[in-house]
């Protein structure tokens, strides 16, 4: 993405920014910053209808510029296209005030976006699609059996499926040659993918997942065929390839690839990396730890004003939300958490491991020391929930809940110096 313009108030956050997206991913980073009644003004083409003296009507294409106000947005997770609908809000000669239009964003051609404030959670967006370092950096193949493989390039935001591959593979039978030609067929596919969408220059590895020795055998197929063939680009990038077990060819099982320690350190520079490795150490301390494990807006917001938050894991989606108030809300305790010194990661429901966060209610935390009340902060959500706790007493149950901690804390340090 190239940021070609920024004019934004530093008293109100008020402007616009004009963007040049030129990759897929780009796309997706434009449907995250906007928002229903933002203002985005862009070139189209439209069919414009001209009648002559004579009577005659005549009709022509005709590119324009278009300022609409969303009250919409769609995007297609498949051809990576953004769509955006509202009413015309610039005068034009061609189309009438309010008249309602849709919008397609596409790469290579400039938008401009307004809004009434722009918040840092747009700005840190901004700053991330601009980043000349966010490329594909791991692409990912699954296969089974069973004959379904998915190829997926995996970049800093969005795990696009390149191509997916389906064949039926009959079983092994005495005296029958048809599994054994199926199997070759099936490779031969997936020998054609890689070629076709692995941009060897950018990712730094091309995980291999499969159960049993399925992957190993593919492998040796790949490195036979690229010899073969004399295929410069595998023959001189096949120590990118690393060998893992999964379950099936599924695209979810991407996430399982992830989760090995061993595979986590040959793309420990990447962004991915770094969000699945704190997930799955929030999700071990679920069930090891969970004192030190909170999800839930208002458990985590609890261990915020505790100073307790050390990284905080949060959806995306929850800052698309159409109500301001809700984004406000978010905003503010990502915000409060960098203030107090806490890490904080921004996860992509583009990805499996940001839709794992999802099913957890899209925040979490994992904390600098254990605040083991979970229990009253049950009780006062649900009766914040219910209406029945004023604010006068939940100051006073947050106060007992410190002094519990206190002293939580304290036996914890007494143990740490053996004085327990």
């Amino acid at each position: 993405m190239k940021l070609l313009k920024k004019q934004i108030s530093a008293k109100d956050g008020s402007g616009y920014v004009t963007l040049l997206p030129d990759t897929p991913e780009d796309l997706w980073h434009t449907y995250n910053l906007l928002q229903t009644h933002d203002l985005v003004r862009c070139t189209t083409l439209r069919k414009v209808s001209k009648e002559s003296s004579t009577g005659s009507v005549t009709s022509n294409k005709v590119r324009m510029n278009l300022t609409i106000e969303v009250t919409k947005v769609e995007f297609d997770r498949d051809t990576l296209q953004v769509r955006i609908s509202g009413p015309n809000r610039a005068e034009s000669e061609h189309v009438k005030m309010g008249a309602f239009h849709t919008l397609t964003l596409e790469l290579d051609r400039q938008f401009s976006i307004e809004k009434l404030c722009w918040d840092q959670i747009y700005l840190d967006r901004i700053e991330e699609a601009c980043h000349p370092e966010k490329e594909a950096e791991v692409a990912c193949i699954v296969m089974s059996p069973s004959g379904l493989a998915h190829l997926c390039l995996v970049t800093g935001s969005v795990t696009v499926t390149k191509a997916r591959i389906e064949m039926n593979i009959p079983k092994k039978r005495t005296g029958s040659s048809a599994h054994a030609k199926s199997i070759v067929k099936f490779y031969d596919a997936i020998y054609r993918a890689i070629l076709a969408h692995v941009p060897f220059d950018k990712v730094k590895c091309v995980l291999v997942g499969s159960p049993g020795f399925q992957k190993d055998e593919f492998f040796k197929y790949l490195l036979a065929e690229c010899q073969r063939r004399e295929d410069k680009v595998l023959l001189e990038n096949k120590n990118k390839f690393v060998m893992c077990h999964c379950s099936s060819g599924h695209k979810h099982e991407i996430e399982g690839l992830f989760s090995d320690p061993t595979i986590l350190s040959r793309v420990t520079e990447t962004k991915l990396s770094k969000e699945i490795e704190v997930l799955n150490k929030f999700m071990r301390l679920l069930d090891t730890n969970p004192d030190k494990a909170y999800y839930g807006y208002f458990h985590v917001q609890k261990a915020n004003e505790e100073l307790a938050i050390d990284s905080l894991l949060i959806s995306d989606e929850l800052f698309r939300s159409s109500d301001v108030v809700t984004r406000k809300k978010y905003v503010s305790l990502v915000e409060s958490v960098r203030e107090k010194g806490g890490t904080v990661y921004v996860f992509s429901t583009m990805h499996v491991s940001g839709q794992q966060l999802q099913q957890v209610s899209g925040v979490a935390a994992i904390l600098r020391y254990p605040l083991p009340d979970l229990d009253e902060l049950e009780e006062i959500a649900a009766a914040h929930e219910a209406g029945f706790v004023d604010e006068v007493e939940d100051e006073e149950l947050t106060e007992e809940m410190r002094r519990q901690r206190e002293e939580a804390r304290v036996r914890e340090d007494m143990e740490d110096m053996g004085l327990a």
